[in-house]
């Protein structure tokens, strides 16, 4: 008697739920709904926009330096950390690559020194996505989803460089397997690749850019400024069009499995051309509660598979086999990467996951965590060992 009292209550209290749900969910007229939607193409637009001109900052005053840091290694673990400082600074593992294959194709480079470095631009990409999770530093909750979306990119990253690091160093695995593929694909010929996002955010960049008399600081400080203020508003507009069929459309299309959600982030990095873009879009998405972290792990993995794509188009175009091979070193890593870590894929969830908690505790965690993940440790390492 006493389990059917149970059972007829707990009937209750979910029919009381789905009511208030109901009750809760605004009705708009077409013209809401329609203000709405362009409200999210420019709030989508601005926020692309933002982490554009934050890439566009870094290079104004990283660039150089970057470039410097690459060409004078010869160590592994140190080309490593460089691979993660240079693409911590100028934002974009695409360009820390096209560098190392620029010195690589000049000889400045050897092919061994450069795969170690490219390693590193894996983990130094994805400060981006992390720097964007700040954007919800001030709504614990949201905060806290965001955060671990943004990690658990991180965790990948870093624990795919930690398994495959020593076997590359004892077994030159990646060295191997882009020779192989290089020479399948030498002759082939490169196609032009062309991002529409830069195409729709390159000349508002430029502008704002040429504005500011090309200081990195101003650009960097307009592109924060757009990124917070963005991020606000775009989780309200999320959550309040995501409710009912847009929901399901992610739960049940793009999200509904693994797969799906994997090769959906190889296309549209491939397409974007930014692993930094791609995966910075599902932090938001993540923070308003309308996917898991459990759902996009997948999709970070492509991201990851799919920003090497750019690399290898224009590698080819070259001709050039050391370029080729460079490039092809980058796919196979993250191929390697994927292999191995996907099984053991509640190994980066749950220590993005505790890492998001830990940054409950007082928001200093989350900025010393970028600060010595991304920065100090590579440059003291690079310091002492150089």
């Amino acid at each position: 008697m006493v389990s059917k009292n149970n059972s007829l209550k707990t009937k209750n209290r979910k029919f009381e739920n789905f009511l208030s749900q109901y009750r809760d969910r605004k009705i708009y007229t077409f013209g809401e709904l329609l203000l709405r939607i362009l409200s999210l193409i420019a709030l989508l637009y601005i926020f692309m926009l933002s982490i554009t001109m934050m890439g566009s900052a870094f290079k104004l005053f990283g660039k150089g330096f970057a470039n410097q840091l690459i060409a004078t290694t010869s160590n592994p673990f140190v080309g490593l950390v460089i691979g993660i400082l240079a693409t911590s600074i100028v934002q974009s593992s695409s360009t820390t690559t096209s560098i190392v294959v620029g010195l690589v194709g000049v000889n400045v480079l050897s092919i061994g020194n450069a795969i170690p470095i490219v390693m590193g631009a894996n983990i130094g990409t994805s400060v981006t996505n992390t720097l964007v999770s700040l954007g919800h530093i001030s709504r614990s909750d949201e905060f806290e989803r965001a955060f671990s979306a943004s990690t658990v990119h991180d965790f990948f990253n870093l624990i795919a460089v930690l398994v495959i690091f020593p076997i590359q160093y004892y077994t030159n695995i990646l060295g191997i397997s882009s020779d192989f593929l290089a020479g399948t694909f030498q002759n082939i010929g490169g196609l032009k690749a062309v991002s529409p996002i830069k195409m729709i955010t390159e000349p508002v960049v430029t502008i704002i850019t040429d504005i500011s008399g090309q200081s990195g600081i101003i650009v960097l400080i307009i592109s924060l400024l757009l990124l917070f203020i963005t991020l606000r508003y775009l989780v309200k507009v999320l959550k309040s069009l995501i409710i009912g069929k847009l929901e399901k459309f992610f739960d049940r299309i793009i999200f509904r499995n693994a797969f799906i959600s994997l090769m959906f982030g190889v296309i549209i990095t491939s397409l974007v051309q930014s692993s930094s873009i791609t995966t910075s879009l599902i932090v938001p998405l993540v923070g308003a509660g309308i996917l898991t972290i459990e759902q996009i792990f997948p999709y970070t993995l492509g991201a990851n598979i799919g920003t090497t794509v750019t690399a290898m188009l224009a590698a080819m175009a070259t001709g050039n086999i050391a370029a080729i091979t460079v490039a092809f070193a980058h796919f196979s890593f993250n191929i390697f990467g994927t292999i191995l870590i996907f099984p053991i894929r509640s190994v980066p969830i749950n220590m993005a996951k505790w890492m998001s908690k830990l940054s409950l505790k007082s928001k200093i965690y989350p900025i010393l965590y970028i600060v010595l993940v991304f920065f100090l440790f590579p440059f003291l390492t690079i310091y002492f060992l150089r």
